[in-house]
């Protein structure tokens, strides 16, 4: 079975909209940590927060709560940056993706150049593999970000989704070809295939196509469903829609 890993950083951002100048104040809402067990009690099974340089949404003092208090592994979403490394060195996340950052971005566009940024990558790898962290590397689906993942030491690829999700109804069948073929070669190379980005019920049982799919880490969609529904409804329909 495919597993799924939730997002939550959405539910940060809500909170920091009006307390981002009052961290840790009492009556702060929503809760991040009572989030995450809501998705822990639906059946999620990992949690995913992108800890930004700017701090956006995720605070340091997230990490630190969730992963002390978590049940299912806490994967952390990071750009290769000094302090970022640092930090999740300190923490040690049951998994690390490293991802691009632009400051100008609302949220993570594209795939992670590791072509071009073999040095400072392999470093990182190495240092968050020594902590016992696991890394994966949030790549667009194209062969040689695939291989270079693999020769620089990564646990796991993540494919990134956007493409295929955004893609009119014509295109789309030739975005899901590049993602099960990114997922192919990643296997034959040792590598654990998950994906995620612009994932929604109704664009993922295409998804189901891409071979030796181990995890799925969607966020925004589900925090949107959670309006109408609930956060507990909405990762069970999910895992349901999956599970078909």
């Amino acid at each position: 079975m495919v597993k799924l890993g939730v997002n939550i950083d959405h539910v940060a951002t809500l909170r920091q909209a009006r307390y981002a100048r009052m961290p840790g104040a009492h009556n702060e809402e929503p809760c991040l940590l009572t989030a995450a067990r809501e998705c822990e009690a639906a059946g999620a099974h990992s949690i995913t927060l992108h800890l930004r340089e700017d701090r956006r949404h995720i605070q340091d003092r997230d990490i630190h709560l969730l992963r002390r208090e978590l049940k299912v592994p806490l994967n952390l979403e990071m750009g290769n940056a000094p302090e970022i490394v640092e930090i999740a060195c300190g923490v040690r996340p049951a998994y690390a993706c490293l991802v691009p950052e632009n400051r100008e971005e609302i949220t993570t566009e594209g795939g992670l150049d590791v072509v071009s940024h073999r040095e400072a990558i392999t470093a990182t790898t190495r240092r968050l593999q020594a902590t016992g962290t696991r890394v994966s590397m949030f790549i667009d689906p194209l062969p040689e970000q695939v291989q270079a993942a693999a020769d620089l030491g990564a646990d796991m690829i993540e494919l990134h989704t956007g493409a295929y999700a955004n893609a009119s109804p014509h295109d789309r069948a030739e975005e899901l070809h590049r993602l099960i073929s990114a997922g192919r070669q990643g296997h034959t190379l040792g590598l654990q295939i998950n994906a995620g980005h612009g994932i929604t019920i109704a664009n993922l049982p295409p998804l189901k196509a891409i071979p030796h799919l181990a995890e799925l880490n969607i966020g925004h969609h589900l925090i949107s469903r959670a309006l109408f529904t609930g956060l507990r409804a909405a990762v069970a329909e999910m895992l349901a829609v999956m599970r078909t």
